[in-house]
């Protein structure tokens, strides 16, 4: 069984609402819910999102959302929450549609406990919200996770940054449906959450906001199937060519439409190095 909750909060009553977590949360369902081939990936992704006063989701239907998607056991179980977050000396939390201070929304701690307790093999949690770093770490020692194992943490930046929106759309959660769209796709066209890390952390560049990525496992899972970029049959066909790891394969140099393989060898003058 593969699990996954998604959640985006636009709307909050008592502070400033957001404009592009709605738009993030229908985009990564929309990746979660089947493969590149169409076949069934997480399905179905239980998706709650806020958009105004009637549909609003409250500190307890949220902790409680969560608690039932690790409740039981399976292959993975998958949590995506895109809004705002809120820090203070006693660790983060994630903000419901009725928080007021920010501390009166859901513990990441609570959300921690449930992940580490969970049957499931494997714990994916993404967070696309303010302070999202200070996640697993304790609040006197932040440089200690407390992640039991196969749980991994994704989130868009440190305990003490912002995450942007930009276009309606958040920075972190544009660059991570990129990646579950193929740009961090491996040989045979698996998507897994490291490589999804490296894939946001390098397409960031200049950017303040940097991404968060702990991680507790032996062999990371396939999030999503992608087309890979080289068939497996051919793959598979390196071994016929380089039989050991020392060989050097010759190229016929007639594949070179200027050359026809009767020209004499190419010397290479001598390299310097910088110091």
């Amino acid at each position: 069984m593969r699990k996954a909750l998604v959640i985006g909060i636009d709307y909050y009553q008592f502070i400033s609402s957001l404009a592009g977590a709605v738009n993030d949360a229908h985009s990564v369902k929309a990746m979660l819910e089947r493969h590149a081939d169409g076949t069934i990936n997480f399905g179905p992704v239980n998706l709650i999102v806020v958009n105004s006063a009637k549909d609003i989701i409250d500190r307890h239907k949220l902790r409680e959302a969560v608690r039932n998607l690790f409740a039981d056991d399976g292959e993975v179980a998958l949590f995506y929450f895109a809004g705002h977050g809120y820090l203070e000396e006693t660790g983060g939390y994630l903000c419901a549609s009725d928080c007021r201070t920010g501390d009166d929304g859901v513990p990441l701690s609570d959300i921690m406990t449930f992940a580490n307790k969970s049957r499931f093999q494997s714990k994916v949690i993404i967070l696309d919200s303010c302070h999202s770093g200070i996640v697993a770490s304790t609040p006197s020692q932040t440089a200690i996770a407390e992640i039991s194992e196969g749980v991994s943490i994704l989130t868009a930046s440190t305990a003490e940054q912002y995450a942007t929106e930009e276009g309606g759309a958040g920075v972190f959660t544009n660059l991570l449906v990129d990646a579950f769209d193929g740009a961090a796709a491996n040989l045979v066209g698996d998507v897994t959450p490291g490589a999804i890390y490296a894939h946001i952390d390098q397409s960031l560049g200049p950017w303040a906001q940097r991404p968060v990525f702990k991680t507790n496992v032996k062999r990371f899972i396939s999030l999503r199937k992608v087309r890979a970029p080289l068939e497996l049959a051919d793959l598979r066909r390196i071994s016929e060519f380089f039989p050991t790891s020392a060989f050097h394969y010759k190229l016929d140099p007639s594949y070179e439409p200027e050359r026809t393989g009767a020209e004499p060898p190419i010397s290479h003058p001598q390299t310097q190095k910088r110091l």
